[in-house]
């Protein structure tokens, strides 16, 4: 879809802007590319997107063309903010600027009572893992979004969606993403789409929540997994040393051998020892 609006490539010339590597900025001008991420968000229709990022509108452009009824753009850039308002009076009460910076913002409270609403963004790189990881360790769950459609350096998409059969990549983000959600990779995007190109292929994940993900602690988890992962080389009967209870007595109670690392471990191994963390100090 066309939304009348002058080329993209002419906004930016326009405006004067440049993307900053500090801010972790890649713009995309590839219009039939902003349109394919847009609707593997989809069905927008009656949907509230929630856009993190959104540079000079590429992607804004996309979603709100392909029928987005809302869309909250936060961007940290002030350089970017004319070009978006622009987009603001093509499209007459369907976008709204927020100038911030994400990892500051309650996304939930300015979605409010606009249900359904969704996460659709081409993550600045640098703030890409931190983000994904706050919004996976809510406290409340399901969470206010029901899907996540975002963009990550190909090696990030690896590592959220690794399984234990993928040693090199499985991690702690790979634990969390997939306790709590459906993940895989949707498709890739070479370097070549971005102005600049970065040196990486990127690639757009998907994650959806999990209306009951195995019940655990998430901030047991989180340290379980921190300490397992922190020390990835060591037996668990080490790693885990740092969680203040007895290693072997906590591998013994989930029937997991010490001499295991953590990249054997499934996600369902690390959800039963968060568990019995939470046993042993309730214990003591």
């Amino acid at each position: 879809m066309t939304d009348d609006l002058p080329p993209l490539r002419a906004v930016v010339a326009a405006h004067e802007l440049s993307a900053k590597k500090t801010l972790g900025q890649n713009f995309l001008f590839d219009l039939n590319l902003t349109a394919r991420i847009a609707r593997a968000a989809g069905p927008l229709a009656e949907t509230t997107i929630v856009e993190i990022g959104p540079g000079p509108g590429g992607l804004t452009r996309a979603l709100l063309a392909e029928g987005a009824t809302h869309v909250i753009a936060v961007e940290r850039d002030s350089r970017c903010l004319a070009a978006l308002e622009e987009i603001a009076a093509h499209y007459p009460g369907r976008l709204e600027i927020i100038a911030g910076d994400a990892l500051s913002c309650d996304l939930g409270a300015l979605v409010g009572a606009r249900r359904p609403a969704r996460i659709c963004a081409n993550l600045p790189y640098n703030i890409a893992t931190a983000l994904l990881t706050r919004w996976l360790e809510s406290a409340a769950w399901p969470p206010w979004f029901d899907r996540l459609v975002l963009m990550f350096q190909k090696e990030v998409a690896l590592r959220i969606v690794a399984t234990p059969a993928m040693r090199a990549d499985y991690g702690r983000l790979a634990v969390l993403a997939n306790w709590r959600c459906a993940t895989r990779i949707l498709f890739d995007v070479q370097a070549a789409a971005f102005t600049p190109p970065p040196k990486v292929t990127s690639s757009v994940v998907e994650l959806v929540p999990r209306a009951k993900p195995l019940p655990c602690d998430v901030k047991l988890l989180s340290e379980v997994t921190q300490a397992a992962f922190g020390q990835r080389r060591k037996m668990l009967r080490q790693s885990l040393k740092s969680l203040g209870v007895d290693p072997a007595a906590l591998l013994e109670k989930v029937g997991i051998a010490p001499t295991k690392r953590a990249e054997e471990i499934d996600v369902q191994g690390f959800v039963a020892l968060a568990q019995a963390l939470e046993h042993f100090r309730k214990k003591t």
